[in-house]
Parts: structure tokens; sequence; C-alpha cells
């Protein structure tokens, strides 16, 4: 538990770090929208793609020297959030990443980029899937521009670790939030 409060205070002490001129975006869904079927959790009674989202940045601030990516659910029960995805050591010269990248046995992340484990227990990308009886649930995608170009994280590396490095190696955080509730 300790790990996850942790790791779920990181997203409340990244709020600052939020710059101005440095943007996420995605092609999938609009700021606040629906997190489109493709990108849910084909799992745990949910029927969807499991397909990251295409993501792409700009506007990193200067000295930038790797990127992150983490995609998180505050709203999870329990109160402790879940973890989705994480992603460490992407170059500085790569702005984005496409759809899939993420996914099981993919070949798309940029080369010396790596995946930590999520809060499903795997090291790829772990689609939404929020419990049917709940609201719909935000998914915070954050990109950060980090002050080191190699965090020494693994597969193993749990949210709490990769948490800690993002915390003391961050410059900017950028951020898109998508919703996605489960049919009834």
């Amino acid at each position: 538990m300790r790990a996850h409060m942790l790791a779920a205070g990181f997203c409340v002490l990244a709020a600052p770090a939020l710059a101005g001129g440095f943007t996420l975006t995605t092609p999938a869904f609009r700021p606040g929208g629906t997190i489109p079927t493709t990108e849910v959790l084909n799992g745990l009674g949910c029927t969807g793609g499991n397909r990251s989202p295409a993501l792409s940045w700009s506007g990193a601030p200067v000295g930038t020297e790797s990127y992150a990516v983490t995609i998180y659910d505050p709203d999870a029960p329990g109160g402790r959030g879940w973890w989705h995805w994480t992603v460490f050591n992407i170059p500085a010269n790569v702005h984005g990443l496409v759809a899939g990248a993420g996914t099981a046995n993919s070949r798309s992340l940029p080369p010396g980029a790596g995946e930590g484990r999520t809060d499903f227990g795997f090291s790829h990308y772990g689609g939404p899937c929020p419990p049917a009886a709940d609201r719909p649930h935000r998914y915070m995608i954050t990109v950060y521009a980090l002050k080191t170009p190699h965090l020494p994280l693994d597969a193993r590396s749990s949210p709490a670790q990769v948490s800690v490095q993002l915390r003391d190696n961050v410059l900017a955080a950028a951020q898109i939030i998508g919703n996605y509730g489960r049919p009834r």
C-alpha cells in the first residue's frame, strides 16, 4: 500500500511542474473526452482492443535529455489509483509514440525505451476497465521531460519506483485526461 500511496502522491506533486509551453496531444480523443474502445482492456469483463493511444508532444524545455509517459487512473476503487502504463528512457529526439507502441510484444517503442510493471502485474500497456457499477473514471496521460538520458529502471520496476525516478528528474510535464466508463 505504501508504494501505491507514494506513486499516487507523485501525481499531485507533478501538477506544479506542468509547463504551459509543453503540450501533449492524442488523435484518439479530445481532452476530457471518451477514450475509444480500441484502447480499452480486453479482459476482466471489458472487451476492447487494448491498444495504447498514439501520443505526440512538443515544446519541451531546454535541457530535456529524455522523456517518460505514464497513464494513471486516480478513480480506481480503494483510493490508491491504478497504473495502466509506465514508459521511460524515450530518447530526447523522439516526440511521440505510435498507436499500439505499448501492446504486448510490440516492437514499436523507440530504441532504448522501456516499460515498467503496471498494476495489472505485467510490463506493457493495460487499457481502461473500471468496475461496471462505477461512474466513468479519469485516465491521466502524462509525458515528462527529464534532465537525464537514462533512468535506472527495467520491466520489473514498480510504478512507485518509476514515480520516484520521475520526481527526482522532471523538468516539466504535460498532460491530457480521457474518460471511460463501462456500459452497464
